[in-house]
């Protein structure tokens, strides 16, 4: 599969306007590590992105609405991408997240042995930046500086 961090997934036409695409320059991606097992990834991405929106608000939309006024919450406001590689590839993408000083989210191996929010936090905080077990990474930022940090990445399947 080719490595594609480029921002060509970022063009929709927003449904609400008839300009055209809208073009984001910011980006909002997830990175899982490669062996993880389906349900993993899709726990670990819940879990990743549910941070992104308490330091970044801008990066959620406005309310929803059906055609009945039955209200809905807000989502974010532009796509999340979603890539994987190596762990290898997930260290070196966390360095660099830390080097760009990008708002991230992490999850560590030890996360799947916990089942709350206290003992998450005090299995992350129980290991160095550089010692721990990444299994997933979100960041957001602008295009070019995440499009960096995800060198080497690719789009998940």
């Amino acid at each position: 599969m080719k490595t594609d961090t480029t921002d060509t997934d970022m063009n929709h036409t927003d449904a609400g306007s008839t300009s055209g695409p809208v073009r984001f320059d910011s980006k909002i991606a997830v990175l899982l590590r490669d062996d993880l097992e389906p349900w993993q990834r899709l726990n670990v991405t819940a879990f990743l992105v549910s941070g992104l929106g308490t330091l970044a608000p801008e990066v959620i939309g406005e309310p929803y609405a059906d055609a009945d006024d039955t209200p809905y919450l807000p989502m974010f406001r532009q796509p999340v991408l979603v890539f994987e590689g190596t762990k290898e590839t997930l260290t070196a993408a966390h360095a660099r997240a830390l080097s760009r000083s990008l708002p991230r989210a992490v999850f560590t191996s030890d996360l799947f042995r916990t089942g709350n929010d206290r003992d998450n936090r005090a299995a992350v905080r129980a290991v160095g930046k550089d010692q721990l077990d990444l299994v997933g990474m979100a960041t957001y930022g602008p295009r070019n500086a995440v499009d960096k940090v995800l060198k080497g990445a690719r789009m998940h399947p």
